[in-house]
């Protein structure tokens, strides 16, 4: 009788410690509202942005991916066993003294990127590392849907306008078009072209790249296909928008120099970024054409 009473006792002695689901709900409540009241302006206008500004409108779709991410892992992740870590308590306060900094400083990017940092130290106190290693990925696609900051936007957008504009330069008298470029300015027979902003690349090159993450991500299970397709958003916004230029030159030359302006200049930026899905789709057919998945190779 004494040693079915000690062999009844082992497992009452080593049981599990609580999962995610037993945390009190009085607990997940507070800390969801709390975090609410803290981001709720930042969230309002960053949503405002999505909305009013078409070059980060992809902003809509990252956290829906994300957390299409989580549901698609969700067998994975049900099978980690929770290990809080007070380190998550160090990374919690450190993105809440970063959103003081944002929000005293007015610098956007600093207070809605601190929204990233208080998520991963939320999932590190309430789950542990384990946890926060398998959301990593979601984790990290979210910073896509935050617009870059003014002063690197500065910095990238003008080489890129100089890069396109030198293309142009270059293709154009193949076609029989005589150019003359000063720094990012074309000047024609019949008119100056300017390579602004919106012909640099940079603006729709976060758009394109959230694009091809998620497509690489539904379309391609290996790694370095995924990779490769990411990285390729960077000169296929910069050939694309190239292309842009060279085809408004040929426009002024050949047709009508009013036709660079108004609605045909407007529609080259939808027609840029269809090209670039385009050419990020041809890539990832010619990937799959030289070196198919072991899938397709049988």
């Amino acid at each position: 009788m004494s040693i079915h009473l000690a062999q009844t006792e082992v497992p009452s002695a080593s049981q599990k410690p609580a999962s995610p689901a037993e945390f009190p709900l009085w607990q997940l409540t507070i800390v969801g509202a709390l975090s609410l009241w803290l981001y709720w302006r930042t969230l309002a206008h960053l949503a405002l942005q999505w909305w009013r500004d078409p070059d980060f409108s992809h902003g809509f779709l990252v956290p829906l991916f994300s957390a299409y991410i989580v549901w698609r892992k969700r067998a994975q992740i049900a099978r980690i066993f929770p290990q809080p870590s007070w380190s998550g308590l160090a990374v919690l306060l450190g993105g809440i003294f970063l959103l003081l900094v944002g929000e005293m400083g007015a610098e956007l990017f600093l207070a809605r990127s601190s929204l990233l940092l208080l998520l991963a130290g939320l999932t590190i106190l309430y789950l542990g590392w384990n946890f926060f290693r398998a959301l990593l990925f979601p984790w990290a696609f979210l910073l896509l849907m935050i617009p870059v900051p003014t002063i690197l936007f500065n910095k990238i957008t003008f080489p890129l306008q100089l890069l396109a504009s030198r293309v142009a330069a270059a293709v154009l008298p193949i076609f029989g078009v005589p150019v003359l470029r000063e720094g990012n300015i074309i000047n024609l027979s019949s008119m100056a072209l300017e390579v602004a902003e919106a012909c640099s690349g940079i603006r729709s090159l976060m758009s394109l790249l959230a694009l091809a993450i998620m497509y690489g991500y539904l379309m391609d299970a290996r790694s370095w296909v995924r990779w490769t397709l990411a990285i390729s958003a960077v000169p296929i916004a910069v050939i694309a928008n190239a292309i842009r230029v060279i085809g408004t030159g040929l426009l002024v030359q050949y047709w009508d120099p009013e036709k660079a302006e108004g609605y045909f200049h407007e529609s080259w930026g939808w027609l840029t970024f269809v090209l670039s899905l385009l050419m990020l789709y041809l890539l990832h057919m010619i990937i799959r054409w030289r070196w198919p998945s072991e899938a397709e190779a049988s």
